[in-house]
């Protein structure tokens, strides 16, 4: 019996998608900040801690020895933004990875096996999500203490609830589709229905949804380093830089400025690499 061959996808359009002016953007805009975050100790082996009150508070291309400005204490802004992108997207790429894991997990048990474990598990999430944050933050962070371990546990462990709503809904409603009723009919075993069937379907929300959590970690990180609960603050990272300068607006707006367009500019880069990953990862919603 001879089997059906699908015909060869054109090397025109395989490499249309990745011509996509958001593709383009999105990896010029995220590689360069990513790569820049970890050349920076190569760059700069005084970790940023270099301090010169005689040149404080320069402003931009007044000095080319400080391209972006000084802070209060002097230290350069160009080199404390790229190195505390590394804390940064550290804390924003590590706790939206356990979020998703965890959150993706419970999710797809609660979703495709219903009874007692949906029950069980959407009550838990429901209890959590009537707390207030910052009493979790505080009672979280006074127990376990700060520092970075302990801000992405924390992270991880206050919004996996999001991922598990979001692919419990999903999961509901394709459980029933045509497709996955008809797999379940040849005797598919669950597991290999979830793999092939369910998950590629949840795949393109649940990019989108960890490409804006991405930056709601980053700014998370700076409140709770605002409130002295997050990472010590002699350490640079982008949300430090934005609390330190918020003082300074009116009269030194670089010090916020600057590590502020770092965040705007790596959090466009992933938004454009998820709407493009959107559309290559959700089988339903891909372009012909």
């Amino acid at each position: 019996m001879s089997s059906v061959v699908s015909p060869p996808v054109p090397r025109a359009v395989r490499w249309r998608h990745l011509r996509s002016l958001e593709f383009v953007v999105g990896v010029l805009l995220t590689g360069a900040m990513v790569a820049l975050a970890l050349l920076s100790p190569l760059i700069f082996p005084d970790q940023g801690t270099r301090m010169d009150l005689a040149a404080r508070l320069l402003p931009p291309l007044a000095q080319w020895a400080h391209p972006m400005g000084t802070d209060p204490l002097g230290r350069d802004v160009l080199e404390r933004v790229l190195l505390g992108g590394r804390i940064s997207l550290f804390v924003g790429f590590v706790s939206v990875a356990g979020s998703v894991l965890l959150g993706v997990a419970v999710g797809l048990v609660a979703g495709y096996w219903r009874g007692f474990w949906d029950m069980f598990l959407m009550r838990c999430v429901d209890v959590q999500l009537a707390l207030p944050f910052i009493l979790i933050a505080l009672t979280f962070i006074s127990i376990l203490g700060g520092g970075l371990g302990n801000i992405i546990l924390f992270m991880i462990l206050s919004q996996w609830v999001q991922y598990a709503r979001l692919v419990r809904g999903l999961v509901l409603s394709l459980r029933e589709r045509e497709f996955v009723l008809a797999a379940r009919s040849f005797g598919v075993r669950d597991l290999l229905m979830l793999r092939h069937h369910i998950v590629p379907h949840v795949l393109g929300p649940v990019v989108i949804l960890m490409t804006l959590n991405v930056a709601e970690n980053i700014l998370l990180e700076s409140s709770l380093t605002f409130l002295g609960l997050g990472v010590d603050p002699q350490i640079p990272t982008w949300g430090g830089m934005l609390a330190d300068g918020r003082t300074y607006l009116q009269t030194a707006w670089w010090v916020s400025v600057i590590p502020g367009l770092a965040i705007m500019l790596t959090v466009l880069g992933l938004n454009l690499l998820g709407d493009w990953l959107r559309d290559r990862l959700d089988p339903l919603g891909r372009p012909s």
